[in-house]
C-alpha cells in the first residue's frame, strides 16, 4: 500500500485502470480469492492505492484506505471488485469503508460470491453514493479464475499458448522448437503459469521436450500448478522428466479409455480416462482444475480450438521464418474466409523482439 503526494489529475477510469495494474500483484498468490486493486483519490487526485497481495492477508480496499488515513474523509475509493461484507481471513471491508468517511465507491464488478456479496447494498444504505461497470469487462479478463469459480461450468478456464514463427510453424521439421521465442518471452511464460491450477502438454511434446512445466519466474506460486499430459495412446512411462516432482506437484495423465499408460502408481498421480476432449476437460474440472494453460502441441491445441473448448490464446509471435515444420493449429481444417471466425485481440505488447498476441472469442 502506497501513500501518494502526486498532484497530477486522474479520471475515474484511469484510476480504475491503475486499481486493476495494481491487483496483478496478486498474481499466483491470493486464489483462490480474487486479484484486487484499490485507489483513493480527492479532487480527481491519488493520495493512496493498495492490492491484496498475499491470501489471508489485507484486501486491498483496507491497504488503500489505511495509507490513506485522515485523508480518506471526503475522499472517493476506485475498487476493482466489490467491497466484502463477511467475515473471513479478514474483517468486512464495508464496515471501515464507511467508517474511513469515504463519500463515493466506483466499482469494476460485483463479487460472484454469495458468501461475500451485497457490500454495494450496504454502502448505498449508509449513504455513499455507488458507481458500478467501471472498465468491467478488463476485471472480468484480469479475474477469469475467480469468475469460473461461480459460472456453473464444470471445465476449466482453458488457455492455448503458443510462441509461433511468422510462417506458422511450432517447430521445426526435426520437432525442436526450442527456442523459437526470446528470453523475455520465457520469462513472461513462467510469469503466466504462476496464475494457472493446471499447465498441459501433449504426450508428443512432454516425451520430445522432456518437459517439467515447472514454475521459475518473478512470482512464485502459493500453489504450484498441477501438470497435465494429454496422452491418448498411452505413451508416458515412469522415467520422463514431467513425473520428477511428484507427489509434491500432482500429475494427471488423460488418455482413451482403452489405452492407459504403464506406470507406477504413485501418491499424486491421477490417470484419466477420457473419449473425447470435452470429457477431459469436464474431468479435470471434476479434479478441482478451474483454469487449464495448454502449451502444446499444435494438434491439442488445433482440436481443442476446432471443438470450440478454448476460452482465450496466448501467441507469441516470433520474428522467426523456418519454411517447414510443424504447423501452430494443425487439425483446424480449412474454412472460407466468410466462414471463419473472427476473435478479438485484448492485448498486444512487445517482449523483447517477440510479440505477445491475447485473443479471446
Amino acid at each position: 500500500m502506497t501513500r501518494s503526494d502526486s498532484q497530477t489529475a486522474i479520471s475515474e477510469l484511469d484510476a480504475m485502470r491503475r486499481a486493476i495494474a495494481l491487483a496483478e500483484r496478486g498474481w499466483g498468490r491470493v486464489h483462490p480469492n480474487p486479484m484486487v486493486g484499490a485507489v483513493v483519490i480527492a479532487n480527481g487526485v491519488v493520495i493512496a492505492d493498495g492490492a491484496h497481495e498475499e491470501y489471508g492477508g489485507p484486501h486491498a480496499e483496507r491497504a488503500a484506505i489505511t495509507a490513506a488515513g485522515s485523508a480518506a474523509h471526503g475522499a472517493t475509493l476506485v475498487t476493482t471488485l466489490e467491497p466484502c461484507t463477511h467475515h473471513g481471513k479478514q474483517p468486512p471491508c464495508t464496515e471501515l469503508i464507511i467508517a474511513s468517511g469515504v463519500v463515493r465507491v466506483v466499482v469494476g464488478l460485483r463479487d460472484p460470491n454469495p458468501e461475500a456479496a451485497g457490500g454495494l447494498e450496504k454502502l448505498r444504505t449508509a449513504g455513499l453514493k455507488v458507481v458500478e461497470g467501471v472498465a468491467a469487462d478488463e476485471v472480468a479478463r484480469q479475474n477469469f479464475r475467480f469468475l469460473r469459480r461461480f459460472s456453473g461450468k464444470g471445465r476449466p478456464f482453458v488457455a492455448v499458448k503458443l510462441a509461433v514463427t511468422l510462417d506458422g510453424f511450432i517447430a521445426d521439421g526435426d520437432g525442436r522448437s526450442q527456442w523459437i521465442s526470446g528470453d523475455a518471452a520465457r520469462d513472461w511464460v513462467h510469469r503466466e503459469r504462476a496464475g494457472y491450477a493446471a499447465i498441459a502438454v501433449g504426450a508428443e511434446t512432454a516425451i520430445r521436450d522432456d518437459a517439467r512445466l515447472t514454475v521459475r519466474g518473478s512470482v512464485t506460486p502459493r500453489v504450484a500448478p498441477s501438470k497435465v499430459i494429454f496422452d491418448r495412446s498411452g505413451r508416458m512411462r515412469d522415467h520422463h522428466g514431467i513425473f520428477a516432482d511428484l507427489p509434491s506437484v500432482p500429475v494427471v495423465v488423460i488418455h482413451g479409455p482403452e489405452t492407459p499408460p504403464v506406470l507406477t502408481p504413485r501418491t499424486g498421480l491421477t490417470l484419466l480416462p477420457a473419449a473425447t476432449l470435452a470429457e477431459a476437460l469436464d474431468g479435470l474440472g471434476s479434479l478441482g482444475i478451474d483454469a487449464l494453460m495448454v502449451e502444446g502441441g499444435g494438434r491439442l491445441a488445433g482440436n481443442l480450438l476446432a471443438e470450440g473448448l478454448v476460452d482465450r490464446v496466448y501467441q507469441l509471435q516470433a520474428p522467426v521464418w523456418l519454411g517447414a515444420g510443424r504447423p501452430a493449429w494443425a487439425e483446424l481444417g480449412g474454412r472460407s474466409i466468410d466462414a471463419a471466425t473472427r476473435w478479438h485481440t485484448v492485448d498486444r505488447h512487445d517482449l523483447g523482439d517477440d510479440t505477445l498476441l491475447v485473443m479471446e472469442p
